[in-house]
């Protein structure tokens, strides 16, 4: 026994591409009553829309704190770097980009920043190298990794981040 529908597939609602219209309704619907309550919205609201898709909608495009396009050249590095640490958590990944959306994030890494990982550039996130693309030496000169940059001669240990007990 689970949840019953949200909405009725033969109910005629509208699929596809929002208009204009629809969105300044749901904009307007979210200013006056807050969010929340993502079922009773659409009959509330007067759209004829599943209440999926309008809490998408919001969540996605619509919100007025959301940054959209132009990421950053720190946000890049940020991002690669916390993928490396995380994986495909998108949602943890945009949690530390205030104003990007986690389906941004991951269709930011899908189209550009797995190609430049794995492509050519990759060795510019090495962790053995400057930013300018050079090893750091140490005055014997072998190569120090970053992380043993205080000269203790162990590499310092760095924190994972873990959401959730893993085994």
């Amino acid at each position: 026994m689970g949840r019953k529908p949200c909405c009725a597939k033969d109910q005629g609602l509208n699929r596809g591409a929002w208009s204009a219209k629809e969105d300044n309704i749901l904009m307007n619907f979210v200013k006056v009553h807050g969010e929340g309550k993502w079922r009773d919205l659409p009959q509330r609201a007067g759209l004829k829309r599943c209440g999926k898709s309008c809490r998408l909608r919001w969540l996605n495009y619509l919100r007025p704190d959301i940054r959209r396009g132009n990421i950053s050249l720190e946000e890049e590095e940020l991002i690669i770097r916390l993928h490396k640490l995380l994986g495909n958590r998108w949602s943890l990944i945009a949690g530390r980009l205030p104003g990007r959306t986690d389906n941004e994030i991951k269709n930011y890494w899908n189209t550009k920043l797995r190609k430049k990982v794995q492509g050519h550039d990759h060795d510019i996130y090495d962790s053995s190298k400057q930013q300018d693309g050079t090893e750091l030496k140490d005055n014997k000169g072998s190569t120090t990794p970053v992380s043993d940059i205080r000269g203790t001669g162990q590499p310092e240990t760095q924190s994972v981040i873990r959401p959730k007990a893993m085994r």
